[in-house]
């Protein structure tokens, strides 16, 4: 898995890959929380272009899980039940600690305010799902179904 530090780049960032089918993507930082905020920016980055000074409403949440990459997992599907039940996309993401897990602290946008330049992801794969900490930060990989 790549880390931002290990090729020169910023010490937060995310990345897409080809991968047949599907989205693949990566992201790290130097917390698990920021590399899983990073993730799910990947993520919709990936697919939708959002306007500079969009306005957005805050909407709070918690994910638990078993382990780290079930716990990305958890998040991504959460922004996906959110992009599906209510229209709205994520502008922006805090994730800061919680007993079990993370909270989620979105600033949501209605997704007609976005112009879509890729494939919406439908559901997260737990195949080749990872997050993990590593000698610069943490970094994680997913692939999503498209």
């Amino acid at each position: 898995m790549v880390t931002g530090a290990e090729h020169g780049l910023s010490p937060h960032g995310h990345r897409s890959l080809p991968h047949t089918g599907d989205l693949c993507a990566e992201a790290w930082a130097p917390t698990r929380d920021e590399c899983i905020a990073e993730a799910v920016r990947g993520m919709v980055g990936s697919f939708a272009d959002l306007p500079a000074g969009a306005s957005g409403v805050t909407r709070e949440c918690a994910v638990s899980a078993e382990d780290d990459g079930r716990l990305l997992a958890a998040v991504l599907e959460e922004v996906i039940y959110r992009m599906d039940a209510a229209s709205e996309l994520p502008l922006d993401i805090a994730v800061p600690p919680a007993p079990g897990g993370v909270g989620l602290r979105f600033t949501m946008t209605d997704s007609s305010a976005a112009t879509q330049i890729g494939a919406v992801p439908k559901a997260v794969t737990l195949h080749g799902l990872s997050l993990a900490p590593g000698s610069h930060g943490w970094a994680c990989r997913v692939t999503l179904d498209v």
